[in-house]
Formats: structure tokens, C-alpha cells, sequence
């Protein structure tokens, strides 16, 4: 039986885990960094894939210094980058099985 532990934070235990405040994390809300469950910040729920990308946000903003706008763009770029790597990795192993030796 395979289960998967599913976090449902609010926007207040956000704050504390990634040490930023509120008005930090509405701002990523509005700037698409993360996209929360809920209607109104106060009923805003955060999973465990949102609160890694608060993390990696809030670390990039502090470290180069930048607006949230371009800790979105540059999160954005760099799920980009992850993706094309895991698609050329997977297009290396099948043209492996091609090759021969």
C-alpha cells in the first residue's frame, strides 16, 4: 500500500517555515509563484510541492536581491531548464537502445 503525506498549511504557518512575511507570500500569490487552494489569504492552503517553491523563492529574492516579478520568471526558467533536462535524459536512454557498440 503506497500512501503520500499530503501538507495543508495556512498562509501564517507559510510564514514561519519560510521565514518571510505575509505580505511577502501574498505578493508571490499574486505574481504566480505559487497558486494556493482557498478563496481569501485567510483560507489559503499551501501543499508540500507549494511550500518547496515559497522556499526556493524566498531564497533567490534574498541571495541575488531581485523583485518577486523576476524570482517568478527566473523560477520559471529554471523548472523550464528541469524539464528539458529529464526530457533529454529520457531521449539519451531510448536512443541508447539504438546504438551499437
Amino acid at each position: 500500500m503506497n500512501t503520500t503525506l499530503s501538507l495543508q498549511l495556512t498562509l501564517e504557518e507559510c510564514c514561519q517555515l519560510v521565514e518571510a512575511p505575509s505580505a511577502s507570500l501574498v505578493e508571490m500569490v499574486e505574481y504566480g509563484i505559487v497558486d494556493p487552494g482557498g478563496g481569501a489569504p485567510r483560507d489559503w492552503r499551501f501543499d508540500n510541492v507549494a511550500l518547496g517553491r515559497l522556499r526556493r523563492a524566498v531564497r533567490l529574492q534574498r541571495e541575488l536581491e531581485l523583485d518577486w516579478q523576476a524570482v517568478a520568471v527566473a523560477l520559471d526558467l529554471l523548472d523550464e531548464v528541469g524539464r528539458l533536462r529529464a526530457e533529454n535524459e529520457n531521449l539519451r536512454r531510448r536512443l541508447l537502445r539504438f546504438v551499437e557498440y
